[in-house]
């Protein structure tokens, strides 16, 4: 699933195709979509997972699921969801992906504050919600898109490795400093994956995301398969990362090579 980062790589890409109107629809989407046919887009935009395509009085949400993906102009060997083609020759196909429309104003529907690489993300209200949920499990907190738009599994999983806390740490056990840790390190690591990914290593900066011997101190990671409500496949390590708060799960699985992502 392409996390808030590569969102965003996509928002800027396509940003050059706000102002172009749209002379041709294509895609096997059940929506609308011959509706966009001679519509000028106002703006792109983006909102944690979410890509967002601005016209006058409604906007398209395309959200890329799991296995979702995106062409501008080129395109993929099977059919586009959603394609639209603008004046200048400018094509932008989406691929595996679900396309909602989304009516009036943005700001009616987004509360920017919680994107966790917007210029608008407030860590403070990300502090707030988290102390609502003393329960929760730090791994569930960080997939919440109502406090850390945008974070997804991989995210989490090296966060939580940076801030040494065990996945199944209950967020009201988490010391101030921690609890602020975290909030932190979510919008900061978003940014690192976006430089990794630009510059195509993303991957070679794994320190526990499908790896199987912690870096900081040689331990094998632990590894489960489903973690927490999210039910996330969850990497960590048992030596650095302390589990805060009662422990109410199982035992986890020994560690071993995982599959691919």
């Amino acid at each position: 699933m392409p996390e808030g980062p590569s969102i965003v790589i996509l928002r800027e890409a396509a940003g050059h195709l706000a102002g172009r109107k749209v002379l041709d629809v294509t895609g096997n989407s059940t929506q609308d979509i011959q509706r966009l046919r001679n519509r000028t887009l106002r703006g792109v935009h983006s909102w944690g997972k979410h890509f967002l395509l601005a016209f006058d009085g409604f906007s398209v949400r395309i959200h890329f699921l799991l296995f979702g993906s995106w062409r501008i102009n080129e395109a993929k060997d099977r059919p586009e969801r959603l394609g639209l083609h603008f004046s200048g020759g400018e094509v932008l196909n989406v691929y595996a992906c679900s396309v909602r429309f989304i009516k009036g104003a943005l700001d009616d529907a987004y509360d920017w504050s919680a994107d966790v690489m917007g210029t608008a993300w407030n860590p403070a209200t990300a502090r707030r919600r988290l102390r609502a949920r003393p329960d929760a499990l730090v791994a569930d907190a960080l997939l919440d898109q109502d406090v850390f738009a945008g974070v997804g599994n991989i995210i989490k999983n090296e966060v939580l490795h940076r801030i040494r806390v065990h996945p199944e740490s209950r967020i009201g056990a988490l010391p101030a400093r921690k609890l602020s840790q975290l909030v932190d390190e979510a919008r900061t690591y978003s940014f690192d994956f976006y430089e990794w990914k630009q510059a195509y290593v993303l991957k070679k900066h794994y320190q526990v995301h499908t790896k199987r011997v912690c870096p900081r101190d040689g331990t094998p990671l632990s590894y489960r398969k489903q973690l927490g409500l999210a039910q996330r496949r969850a990497f960590w390590c048992e030596t650095c990362q302390r589990r805060y708060g009662a422990d109410t799960s199982a035992v986890a699985e020994p560690a071993r090579a995982p599959r691919r992502p």
